[in-house]
């Protein structure tokens, strides 16, 4: 079982910050991609950010500059810095990672989301 932990969400004005953190705990044997999704009301899900075992970072063209994806392997977290804020970026934030388990069983997980709020 594994078990994805979501914080650092809140309430900011326009042109301020976030560090978004999604701590992964349980049966882990290795964790492969990691990514960032996130939601408004009324919109599909969509891919923001990933970043490979070796910390390789892609990015969703919109938020490129702003957005800085990264993770910390010892501590089985990844992280998303959020520069800039505009209200656009007002949604739920989701991590997601690609698990190994112990029993070598390997599936996506998702955390239980994360409420950035952007006031204008």
């Amino acid at each position: 079982q594994v078990q994805l932990v979501e914080s650092g969400g809140g309430l900011v004005q326009a042109g301020g910050s976030l560090r978004l953190s999604c701590a992964a705990s349980g049966s882990i044997f290795r964790i492969n991609a990691m990514a960032w999704y996130r939601q408004a009301p009324g919109k599909q899900r969509e891919l923001v950010a990933t970043i490979t075992i070796n910390g390789r970072p892609n990015y969703k063209d919109s938020v490129k500059g702003r957005f800085t994806i990264s993770r910390d392997n010892a501590k089985n977290t990844v992280y998303l810095q959020i520069n800039s804020l505009k209200p656009e970026d007002t949604a739920v934030y989701y991590c997601n990672a690609d698990v190994s388990t112990m029993d070598l069983r390997r599936d996506a997980y998702w955390g239980q989301g994360t409420q950035v709020t952007v006031s204008s």
